[in-house]
């Protein structure tokens, strides 16, 4: 690593460790130890397949929230390039700055208002009608409880290859303990994971590439519909049921734009298994319906039905976000639990 890239490495891992140093409650123990295991393993750069040694794994974990103890309370620090300081927000400023060294640079809130930075390996950038795409590969800095494999924001798709496929892989993991017959077993099945993983693994991720791209571009066009109340909305929102329903009702909106019309216009069925089975939390339970649609196709092996639901439905989220709006432009930070109810009133279900 070149002492350039080492700078700026340095820089934003520092941001890194202070987004994690605020957030690592916010998991229960058992999660926050598997995504510390991951991130020992990225560190380490052990292969996903490689024993852990346990007495290393513990050693570090405690010089981890030693450091994290000390920065809980430091504000992001400014990314310095060529002699310039940027906000370490302003991924528009920093990736022009980064432009001719191959790298890519992104920073935004995830779910729970959570900081994300990382620094990865520029891999493909694409440009048109006012969007900028970034596709990545190999990483030199992330967060390590929140690794989202893609977002997109008003300064950018960000495609992430190596998040990816750590998220297939850690999914992988978890389905073997069971193994039930399930949409995830059925996509896994569909690759050979059984038989090769590590082959398998690359495979799904390119596959997955393209789903994780459809999605991002929905994210796009459904925040250029919705407009900057959506963001506000989410942000007195944060930490609430209403906040996951939120992300919920948007992302159902950008797949019904993007995601689900490419997948059942290509028809293959492995990406539509994984696209069922990765369904979790609040997006499978506001939606039903497409879950019911999902077993007819396995009945039937007739994807009408479901083509007809990801249809008839891109209405519906598209209203229910702007009404939610509606509501939080009315009621402001004490909107939460009557967005709540007007979510499960709209969508027909309980929780």
């Amino acid at each position: 690593m070149n002492h350039s890239l080492e700078k700026i490495r340095s820089q934003v891992q520092h941001n890194c460790h202070i987004a994690d140093a605020r957030h690592g409650g916010d998991y229960t123990m058992c999660t926050y130890l598997l995504k510390m295991r991951e991130f020992f393993r990225w560190e380490e750069g052990l292969g996903f397949q490689a024993p852990i040694p346990a007495e290393n794994l513990g050693d570090w974990l405690m010089e981890r929230e030693e450091l994290w103890e000390k920065l809980g309370e430091d504000e992001f620090a400014a990314i310095e390039i060529g002699g310039r300081s940027y906000d370490p927000f302003d991924s528009m400023g920093i990736n022009r700055a980064l432009e001719g060294s191959g790298l890519v640079y992104s920073a935004g809130l995830a779910s729970g208002a959570r900081a994300n930075f990382y620094l990865g390996k520029l891999l493909q950038h694409e440009r048109g009608e006012g969007l900028c795409l970034y596709i990545s590969g190999q990483e030199y800095a992330r967060c390590r409880l929140t690794a989202p494999p893609a977002m997109a924001s008003d300064q950018g798709v960000f495609l992430r290859k190596e998040a990816l496929r750590r998220y297939l892989w850690e999914k992988y993991e978890s389905w073997g303990w069971n193994r039930p017959d399930n949409a995830l077993g059925r996509a896994y099945a569909c690759y050979g994971f059984s038989d090769d993983a590590e082959a398998a693994l690359e495979q799904m991720t390119e596959v997955e590439m393209a789903s994780a791209r459809e999605h991002e571009l929905g994210e796009y066009e459904a925040s250029r519909l919705l407009g900057d109340g959506w963001s506000e909305m989410l942000l007195d929102l944060a930490l609430s049921p209403a906040e996951l329903m939120a992300r919920a009702v948007k992302d159902h909106l950008a797949d019904s734009l993007h995601t689900l019309p490419m997948l059942l216009e290509s028809g293959t069925p492995a990406p539509i298994h994984f696209y069922i089975g990765n369904l979790a939390g609040m997006r499978r339970h506001l939606f039903p319906q497409l879950l019911q649609a999902y077993e007819l196709w396995q009945e039937q092996d007739d994807l009408s039905a479901l083509a007809q639901v990801a249809g008839d439905y891109l209405a519906h989220w598209q209203n229910l976000a702007q009404d939610m709006m509606a509501v939080h432009r009315r009621l402001g930070v004490g909107s939460a639990e009557t967005l709540r109810r007007l979510v499960l009133d709209r969508c027909g279900v309980d929780l």
